[in-house]
C-alpha cells in the first residue's frame, strides 16, 4: 500500500508541474506550438534516465525512491498522449509541417535528454 501512495503522490505532484510548464511555456512562448508538452517530455527523459541509472548503479537513490520519482513523479510530468493528440491534431488541420516539426523535435530532442541524463548519471555514479 506504501508503493501505491508514492506513486499516486508523486503523479500529483507530476501532472500539477506538468500544467504548471504549460502554462508557462504558452506565456512565454505563445500557443501556435505545444512548447510545453514539448518541454515536460524532454526533461522527463532526462531525469527518468538519471534516476533509473542512479538507482541500479548505487544505493544514491532506494527502490521507493526510485518508484516515487520514475513512476509518480515523472509518470505525472510526462506526456505521451498529449503529445500524440497535439500531433494528430496538426495533420487533421492540414498542418503537415508543424505536425512533422512536433515529432521530429519531441523524438529527437527526448532521446538526446534521455542520453544527457544517463552520461550525467554516470558522471555521478559511473
Amino acid at each position: 500500500m506504501t508503493r501505491l501512495f508514492l506513486v499516486c503522490l508523486g503523479g500529483a505532484l507530476g501532472s500539477g508541474a506538468r500544467y504548471l510548464v504549460a502554462l508557462g511555456a504558452a506565456r512565454v512562448l505563445g500557443s501556435a506550438f505545444p512548447w510545453g508538452t514539448l518541454a515536460v517530455n524532454v526533461a522527463g527523459s532526462f531525469l527518468v534516465t538519471c534516476v533509473v541509472h542512479l538507482s541500479v548503479a548505487s544505493q544514491a537513490v532506494s527502490p521507493e525512491l526510485r518508484l516515487f520519482l520514475a513512476t509518480g513523479v515523472m509518470g505525472g510530468f510526462t506526456t505521451y498522449s498529449t503529445f500524440n493528440h497535439e500531433t494528430l491534431q496538426y495533420l487533421r488541420d492540414g498542418a503537415l509541417l508543424l505536425g512533422a516539426a512536433n515529432l521530429v523535435l519531441t523524438v529527437s530532442a527526448c532521446l538526446a535528454a534521455g542520453v544527457l541524463g544517463l552520461a550525467a548519471a554516470r558522471a555521478l555514479v559511473p
